[in-house]
């Protein structure tokens, strides 16, 4: 039986090309395991990848090699494209359709591990199938990738020592978690109808729970993280439960090599190295998956299979990289803009728009400043109230001395300097600001700092002197972390500016710099720094960071909604997770508001215009009339009086005649009247007579 197996698997090598069915390529798991498939080359795990391999494998494009796997598979729905590495996507076909398309398949894969309704039709496929072995012209690998909660209540190998790990060996004596009945009945019953290697071969892949790339699991601990909206993720009990885990793109490898190497054992643990837990990895759903207690190992996959790991150590040791895919793959790219101006050109009204829709920290000189030494000051105070604690009390008490003597510094600078900061202190505290991790995930923008050319150069250079050998021409190293990637230069005329100061409400002005005195001196400072040859403008010039220069005063807009609209252009959309649920409903009720208020207008409009159009049909109706009734009076006045004269001839010469003719025909009344007063008229013809 060892010899047949070993057979088929040397004739499997040949095979150049396989067609691989895939459930759900919609699906995070689903999708990335087809993907990784579609770039892999069939038979490419049977041989060992050494390290020249493996940098010449990451130089090449991502095209998929002309022996790559072809993939195809289902989708959960047909709102959305399928994925363009899948050769045939199909949705809502009948179970005969469904069928015969995987029978036209080498290898099926059914993944279970996100849609517990697919454990059905996994079920239905696998029997299906199995039904059809007899007509299999060559073999059929069947892969159903499962989960580790099949493993969830399993009792430990020692009871006196918990931390001996599972592997796959154990499998016959896993226990499932109550709310994983389906998934264990379907592992078995993949596991029964895999009994002949010569036609049909089926494998179980229980994988740990996935991250990686988009998230997966832990999408939404990443965007918590992301928004920095709180200042600690929960964690559910004391969080000491080990978890197991396994990057998707390590899963895709594991099933690669099944594919290949057709091993001899059918049911396989898909895990990495770490023995993380709870407290590890925080997420506020999937309770069942993070709730689990499980010490798993996957010898086998180690020992026999070629996988080029992406976290073979684990999520916490691998924590850089997974965080940079799942930037790269949520499209999570922080925007960083730099906005300068006179004062009252409408810097900070605009900045905190352009927060407000791309999601950005505002960072303000003032808050800053005040929030740097809030946080000084909280250092120090432990110092002078209440017990510490013992442990790391050196190191506590030399942080004290430093932020104690930072504030000693700040002090001073400002009792001899009026009341104002030097720059040393303002641009250490900003600089420490953009590289908060909030700055560095979101983007930020920074509020009418710098002012000059030096403080640019003091906040956004490169540090590290050791880079300064690559600079290349006249452009000196600065700071690719911090630096900005829009500069929007505001301006107005010195009119324009005061004008809008003293049209602002006395309540405003209170306590502000727009008071008369300081406005003005404000402005002449301003206008007196660029004059010069080195402006803050100067600098990002010099950087090929062109400023985008917008004249305030020329576009009229005192709600400033014009410059906005620009800068929107310019700068692009927004590289966050977009709305949220509450936000898409404010901004649909929003529109349909704005929409209500267009249709009223248009509709008041279109009224006003009916009204108009109907009086001025009125109008010209009556003008009309009038016309018509003068004409006529005037026609009649022309024919009476042209009518006089052949009035006056025929009462003259015609009618005495006819009348007598008349009265003659009325009392002989002959038969043909109209003869007999033609004859009368002729006989008697004045004329004749």
């Amino acid at each position: 039986m060892a010899e047949e197996e070993e057979i088929i698997a040397q004739t499997e090598k040949v095979i150049r090309i396989q067609r691989v069915f895939i459930n759900l390529l919609d699906s995070y798991s689903s999708r990335n395991i087809g993907k990784f498939l579609s770039n892999c080359v069939v038979g490419a795990s049977l041989e060992e990848i050494t390290e020249e391999e493996e940098e010449e494998d990451e130089s090449k494009s991502a095209m998929p090699p002309a022996s790559s796997f072809q993939i195809v598979g289902t989708l959960s729905t047909l709102e959305k494209p399928g994925p363009n590495f899948a050769l045939e996507t199909y949705c809502n076909i009948s179970r005969e359709d469904l069928l015969l398309r995987l029978l036209e398949c080498d290898v099926i894969i059914y993944n279970i591990t996100e849609n517990p309704q697919q454990v059905e039709e996994a079920i239905w496929a696998v029997s299906a199938l199995n039904e059809e072995v007899s007509h299999f012209e060559k073999r059929k690998v069947f892969i159903l990738v499962s989960t580790v909660m099949t493993w969830a209540r399993s009792k430990p190998l020692d009871p006196d020592d918990s931390e001996i790990p599972f592997t796959e060996e154990d499998y016959r004596r896993r226990k499932h978690h109550p709310n994983f009945l389906d998934h264990i009945n379907a592992e078995k019953m993949v596991l029964k109808y895999g009994k002949n290697v010569r036609k049909f071969t089926t494998y179980v892949v229980a994988a740990g729970l996935q991250y990686g790339v988009e998230g997966g699991i832990l999408h939404s601990f990443f965007k918590i993280a992301w928004l920095g909206e709180v200042p600690a993720l929960p964690v559910f009990g004391d969080g000491t439960n080990v978890i197991p885990a396994i990057h998707v793109l390590d899963l895709a490898a594991v099933i690669q090599n099944v594919i290949d190497h057709v091993p001899k054992l059918h049911y396989l643990v898909a895990v990495d190295e770490s023995v993380h837990t709870l407290e590890d990895l925080v997420k506020q759903e999937d309770i069942d998956h993070l709730l689990v207690n499980l010490r798993m190992e996957t010898l086998f996959v180690k020992e026999n299979f070629n996988i080029r790991w992406v976290a073979q150590a684990g999520f916490v040791e691998n924590i850089n990289t997974i965080l940079k895919e799942y930037k790269q793959s949520q499209g999570l790219l922080p925007i960083k803009i730099c906005i300068l101006g006179p004062p009252a050109v409408g810097k900070s009204s605009i900045a905190e728009v352009l927060s407000k829709y791309y999601k950005l920290q505002h960072v303000k000189l003032k808050e800053v400043v005040s929030e740097a030494v809030a946080k000084l000051e909280a250092i120090v105070a432990p110092k002078y109230g209440g017990e510490g604690e013992e442990e790391g009390e050196e190191e506590e008490e030399e942080n004290v001395d430093d932020a104690q003597e930072l504030l000693d510094g700040i002090k001073e600078s400002m009792e001899q300097n009026a009341g104002r900061l030097e720059d040393q202190y303002i641009i250490r505290f900003i600089k420490e600001k953009l590289k908060s991790m909030p700055c560095k995930n979101q983007g930020y923008i920074l509020d009418g700092f710098p002012k000059t050319y030096d403080q640019a150069k003091d906040l956004f250079n490169q540090e590290d002197e050791e880079e300064e050998e690559e600079v290349r021409g006249k452009m000196f190293p600065f700071d690719k972390l911090i630096i900005p990637e829009f500069v929007c230069a505001l301006d107005a005329s010195d009119e324009f500016l005061k004008e809008r100061v003293i049209n602002l409400p006395e309540s405003f002005v209170a306590g502000t710099h727009y008071s008369q005195d300081r406005f003005l001196r404000a402005l002449s400072n301003y206008r007196d720094i660029n004059t010069e040859d080195e402006t803050v403008f100067n600098y990002f010039d010099e950087l090929e960071i062109h400023p985008i220069h917008i004249d305030v005063g020329k576009l009229e807009d005192a709600q400033n909604k014009l410059a906005i609209k620009r800068l929107i252009k310019e700068i692009g959309k927004p590289r966050n997770y977009g709305l949220t649920d509450e936000e898409k409903a404010e901004e649909e009720r929003r529109a349909a508001e704005e929409l209500v208020a267009r249709e009223a207008v248009e509709e008041a409009a279109r009224e006003r215009q009916e009204a108009m159009e109907i009086a001025e049909k009125m109008a010209r109706w009556e003008e009309w009339s009038k016309r018509l009734e003068e004409v006529k009076r005037e026609e009649t006045e022309l024919l009476e009086a042209q009518s006089i004269p052949l009035r006056n001839y025929l009462m003259t010469y015609v009618m005495p005649t006819l009348m007598r003719g008349l009265n003659e025909c009325c009392k002989v009344r002959p038969e043909d009247p109209v003869d007999f007063l033609a004859e009368y008229l002729f006989r008697n013809n004045p004329e004749t007579q």
